[in-house]
């Protein structure tokens, strides 16, 4: 413990544990710390038996859901975009020979009080029930100019600076409807609000562009991919990969007190007696309580059943976004499946989880709208957890802070943020230019 490392990391979170493997890949000298006696913070894997002491206070759960060792019920279940930048990290570090993806099964969106395949091509759109036939033919001419857009190929722009328009007058040359508007905005382009409409549309046009490229990988019914056995196995890979550079974990210290100069600027880490010092501390808000602020709660069930969610084809992994409108909320409502197909719960079982930005004190009441799209389940379970943000000045004291984990069921967000983060301790981006072919290997077995 005594010694000096440029990066002291606290909490073995999904975020953490991905800017331990970066920052050790980059030849820095990293220790790994967590108070507890497992890995992954606020966003672990339980089985059936934990489930059940952290919601219930017993362990023992029914006989008739089966073995407990048979599931692994993530309590931040996101699905990863197949060419999306969490799986540009995983292939950038080479994690992905320690990890086994599966396609996930489909991709829906809640529409007018009914549950649709979530079109995200020119030839979808012409099937799609979500639209009529003028709208059809519309929303297929914008699918072909966000396929056909290159950033370095002025013709493909259709004399639109997408740095300078927004979002909303893109839509509006296509003349789409706030119905479509809906769907692509908050199922394909996993926008949280409706406030990207009046930004810039780059980021909108390349987000549509990314789900539809993503779903053209696999083939599949959804752009997403789900490890077998769960996200538990994530923050597991990125601990083996720090330890092949050099990189020290240390589960179980209880404390972790984090040790500051006469200047405010963090110099290392206390557990036990022992202070190990540091250049950079990088830490989930638990750590650091009095360097972030609440920013709000998210509210969800997690719901065990034994059929798929209904009017989703049967899919065995699924991800239903409800859109803000369809509820008249302010935030969007996800549901996530899965299911014995991942490995994440016995033969026959389902694990689903509905997740929502909570408005209310009443989770029960506020998620009745995800939950009675599910049909009949063996049993759920109620919890809301606060949301923080830091509200430190990491050039003024070393410490870099992850925000809490967002109620979406998908990855973007939560890449985001490690990426700025890289950037901010790093002082340099992070090169994802990568071979995505190794993805499409991974996720095939």
């Amino acid at each position: 413990m005594d010694e000096e490392y440029d990066v002291i990391v606290l909490g073995t979170g999904l975020k953490e544990c991905i800017l331990s493997g970066l920052l050790s890949v980059d030849g820095l000298k990293v220790l790994h710390m967590d108070r507890n006696d497992y890995y992954g913070g606020e966003s672990t894997s339980l089985n059936l038996n934990q489930l059940w002491k952290r919601f219930r206070g017993s362990d023992a759960p029914p006989e008739q859901l089966g073995l407990s060792r048979d599931y692994n019920v993530d309590m931040i279940p996101k699905f990863m975009m197949a060419n999306g930048a969490l799986v540009r990290v995983l292939i950038h570090t080479n994690v992905t020979k320690y990890l086994n993806f599966k396609a996930v099964d489909g991709s829906f969106v809640y529409n007018k009080g009914k549950i649709h395949k979530v079109p995200a091509t020119d030839v979808e759109a012409l099937k799609s029930p979500l639209m009529g036939l003028f709208e059809k033919r519309r929303a297929r001419k914008f699918f072909i100019y966000v396929q056909d857009y290159e950033d370095n190929d002025p013709k493909s722009h259709e004399g639109l600076d997408l740095n300078k328009v927004t979002a909303r007058d893109v839509i509006s040359k296509y003349g789409l409807d706030d119905n479509t508007v809906d769907f692509i905005g908050h199922a394909l382009a996993l926008h949280k609000d409706d406030s990207y409409l009046d930004q810039p549309a780059l980021d909108f046009v390349k987000r549509v562009k990314l789900y539809a490229e993503s779903l053209a990988r696999f083939q599949g019914g959804s752009p997403y991919i789900y490890p077998l056995y769960g996200l538990g196995e994530l923050p597991q890979a990125f601990a083996r990969l720090s330890a092949v550079y050099g990189g020290t974990y240390m589960l179980n210290k209880p404390e972790c007190k984090v040790e500051f100069d006469s200047d405010g600027k963090a110099f290392g880490v206390t557990s036990e007696g022992e202070t190990a010092k540091c250049k950079k501390v990088v830490c989930d808000p638990s750590y650091l309580p009095d360097k972030v602020k609440k920013v709000g709660k998210v509210a969800r069930a997690i719901c065990i059943m034994s059929h798929p969610i209904p009017n989703t084809n049967d899919s065995h992994s699924v991800q239903v976004i409800l859109p803000q409108k369809q509820l008249g909320r302010n935030s969007d409502m996800y549901l996530f499946c899965c299911s014995y197909s991942h490995n994440v719960a016995p033969k026959g079982k389902f694990i689903a989880f509905v997740t929502t930005g909570a408005e209310t004190d009443n989770p029960e009441v506020e998620l009745k709208p995800g939950i009675e799209l599910l049909g009949p389940v063996d049993e759920i379970f109620f919890d809301t957890y606060d949301r923080y943000e830091p509200i430190n000045q990491s050039d003024a004291d070393n410490c870099f802070i992850s925000t809490s984990y967002d109620p979406t069921t998908h990855f973007e967000s939560t890449v985001e943020d490690v990426i700025a983060m890289y950037s901010q301790i790093t002082g340099k981006a992070l090169d994802l230019t990568v071979d995505l072919s190794a993805a499409s290997a991974a996720a095939e077995e």
